[in-house]
């Protein structure tokens, strides 16, 4: 199969942006100027419940900026919880970035979802955003009572690099002895640093995120010897058991493709509830493209399904 015709118009267009990283653009902060969200990108967004914006504690003393959105027709019980990691490559990427997938996670599944603003590499290498991502996640679980959340239902959600912060976060939950996580939904997520997978090789370029993206990306992150520990690349991870339950998402034309497959696989062979979807003719990123795309809406329609079979089960 190959790229639909609006989806072939998305990619060359992003492309143009893109292209530059990590070869003409080597320097983060341009990065980071050149993949900024737009002004106005947020003058129409979907209506929720409510959105407030706030600092929690975090790791060592500081303090991590989460957005905190609420969904419409919230029920009087308190509703499950969803910590969200937004993607960019660990090294750009915000709550702006991300607004409109929260607001339309949190209506249709019916859950408070807190997107986490957590610190950006080269900057902060890791395992400094994965710190972030948990102390929020501890917050959060922390907080039922005034944030109006059952923290008997936490998710933890994120895509691309986000997926990873997600995946390594529910690793860490296990390994440190709480907080309890229901469930992980990873979108396209980055599990491994390792670049001769068939994917990587199919889909080196042409896909708006390619491999030698993903090369920069890891280097700016994490340092070699890093890059075997579970937490950086949760594939190393020796033992999957007793991880929640997941849902994950891959894209056919994706370098993340293989890797994000091999996890599903690995948690299923752990004894972990996993689904896994690839979907045919799709590209790094389409499951933002629910405007545009009618495979990204099929996508977002899934992992909702997903998330609630174990999140409002009776």
């Amino acid at each position: 199969m190959t790229l639909d015709a609006t989806a072939a118009a998305i990619v060359a267009q992003i492309d143009v942006v893109m292209s530059r990283i990590g070869t003409e653009i080597t320097d983060a902060s341009q990065a980071r100027a050149l993949m900024a969200t737009p002004p106005g990108a947020l003058a129409d967004p979907t209506p929720v419940g409510s959105v407030a914006n706030r600092t929690v504690p975090g790791p060592q003393g500081r303090t991590v900026a989460v957005r905190i959105y609420r969904p419409l027709d919230e029920p009087s019980a308190p509703p499950p919880a969803m910590v969200f990691c937004h993607g960019g490559g660990w090294v750009f990427g915000d709550l702006d970035g991300h607004d409109d997938i929260c607001r339309r996670l949190a209506n249709r599944i019916g859950c408070v979802v807190i997107s986490v603003d957590y610190r950006l590499a080269p900057e902060h290498p890791f395992p400094e955003p994965l710190e972030d991502v948990y102390a929020v996640l501890k917050w959060v679980a922390q907080q039922g009572d005034s944030l109006l959340v059952d923290t008997e239902r936490l998710v933890l959600a994120g895509d691309s690099a986000g997926g990873n912060l997600a995946a390594a976060a529910a690793l860490l939950a296990r390994d440190r002895g709480g907080p309890h996580v229901a469930f992980q939904l990873l979108i396209y997520p980055v599990l491994d640093a390792d670049f001769t997978r068939p994917s990587y090789v199919e889909n080196a370029k042409g896909y708006l995120l390619t491999a030698e993206h993903m090369r920069w990306y890891w280097d700016q992150y994490a340092a070699m010897a890093a890059r075997t520990e579970p937490y950086a690349a949760p594939l190393q991870a020796l033992d999957l058991s007793g991880l929640p339950p997941a849902h994950v998402i891959t894209a056919e034309y994706d370098v993340l493709r293989d890797e994000g497959e091999s996890y599903a696989e690995r948690l299923y062979e752990a004894g972990v509830p996993v689904s896994v979807q690839r979907y045919p003719g799709a590209f790094h990123g389409f499951f933002g493209f629910g405007a545009l795309l009618p495979i990204a809406r099929e996508a977002f329609g899934e992992a909702v399904a997903q998330v609630r079979a174990v999140l409002h089960r009776s």
